[in-house]
């Protein structure tokens, strides 16, 4: 379990709640995308299609359609005459998403700069304070749902619908990195010290000192990413 060394919006989620204003389909997309990146069902693991199904109480075209929506995201693989299988990030990979995701992140920074203003403000200070006291209680589970609250407001408030969309998908294939154990001592202090310097930067009026706070708190992130790989002897492709 990660306890924060690599918070940068990446951490489990929460089940996802029936919402009737989906189609069957979308519904069986989001319980599926829940079980991947929550890792029930691991990278390089086979879908079965009927067993899947079966779980789910539901006939099987929904979820071969939920599956087509999920390799369009990056987080199944199909290989003809094998099957759907849950994809695999390599540590390359990896780190070519934690570059591009730093630019887009750096963009809301500059970009929520010149819509800030003092509901948005208290807002992102009171989420700066409920984890600064689960960080000192080490609360890990509850930081994990609060962090991705923060950086899903960060990102939301933009309100630049291409942008939310590019980064939750990074966030999404990132999360099929969790397998790596990143694991740091004190990570959740360290990670909020950033978000405190992302808001500072914010309220500062500076959009380049905003775009570069967030563009550093996603490179950090990979550089702790690439350490806790290196020290697992499990740098690869």
């Amino acid at each position: 379990m990660s306890d924060g060394s690599a918070f940068d919006g990446v951490m489990p989620m929460a089940e996802p709640k029936t919402d009737r204003s989906l189609s069957l389909t979308e519904q069986t997309e989001r319980r599926l995308e829940h079980l991947i990146l929550t890792g029930e069902l691991l990278p390089g693991e086979r879908l079965n299609e009927l067993e899947l199904a079966q779980r789910f109480g539901i006939s099987r075209g929904p979820v071969r359609e939920s599956m087509q929506a999920l390799y369009a995201k990056g987080l199944v693989e199909m290989i003809r005459n094998r099957g759907v299988f849950v994809r695999a990030i390599s540590t390359k990979e990896a780190m070519e998403l934690y570059d591009v995701r730093a630019a887009v992140f750096g963009l809301a920074g500059r970009i929520l700069t010149d819509l800030v203003d003092d509901d948005i403000l208290a807002r992102m200070h009171q989420f700066l304070e409920e984890m600064e006291v689960l960080a000192r209680t080490r609360n890990f589970d509850d930081y994990y749902r609060l962090n991705l609250a923060f950086h899903d407001y960060l990102i939301t408030t933009t309100g630049n619908s291409i942008l939310v969309a590019e980064y939750r998908g990074f966030v999404s294939k990132l999360h099929l990195c969790r397998a790596r154990g990143l694991v740091q001592a004190g990570g959740l202090a360290v990670s909020n010290r950033e978000h405190r310097e992302m808001v500072d930067a914010i309220a500062s009026g500076d959009r380049l000192r905003a775009q570069e706070a967030f563009f550093r708190h996603v490179e950090r992130a990979k550089l702790r990413f690439r350490s806790t790989v290196e020290q697992a002897g499990t740098t690869t492709g």
